[in-house]
């Protein structure tokens, strides 16, 4: 496992809420972004759109650099994203919280860690609706960095843009 994330195997969620993605009990006082998307039909646009989200697909697409540990589909994976150009790329660590790899409703949720500017959980399911091919996430954080607060909306903007393009990738996906 390359060292930066051995290091945060261990490392503190960085909020107290940790798996309320998967119980819809979310928290007060924190930004909210639910988003749901029909992104295919049928099983096997289902069978891409799981193997899609499980292999970090949507955060790939984002333009994010992925370095994981394992799949989405293992809880304690851990993930390092890195936007920007290196070195100075943004760090943006996480750890699968709980994930869900049978039925018709699977997906995962990562939550942060320490570093990352922001404080909270993200998740992406991809369920059945009849024939449709659904992909639903959910996000609720704080910012946690002063660089995060001072960009404040920026920050939300930067957020939705990625969201936006995780449903694109799903999608694609989905397709085949």
């Amino acid at each position: 496992m390359h060292p930066a994330l051995a290091a945060l195997t261990d490392a503190p969620f960085t909020y107290p809420e940790v798996g309320a993605t998967r119980t819809g009990d979310l928290p007060a006082g924190v930004h909210v972004v639910r988003r749901r998307a029909v992104v295919g039909q049928g099983d096997d646009a289902f069978d891409r759109a799981v193997a899609a989200v499980f292999d970090w697909a949507p955060q790939r697409h984002a333009g994010l650099r992925v370095r994981a540990s394992g799949p989405a589909s293992t809880e304690g994976a851990v993930v390092l994203m890195t936007a920007g150009l290196p070195p100075l790329g943004l760090r943006i660590p996480c750890r699968v919280v709980w994930s869900a790899t049978d039925g018709d409703r699977q997906g995962y949720a990562y939550g942060t860690l320490p570093g990352h500017p922001e404080s909270g959980e993200e998740s992406f399911v991809v369920s059945r609706d009849g024939a449709d091919v659904v992909f639903e996430m959910v996000a609720f954080s704080r910012l946690a960095t002063r660089a995060a607060r001072l960009g404040g909306p920026v920050s939300r903007v930067l957020q939705s843009i990625a969201l936006t393009r995780y449903t694109g990738a799903v999608r694609r996906a989905a397709r085949g």
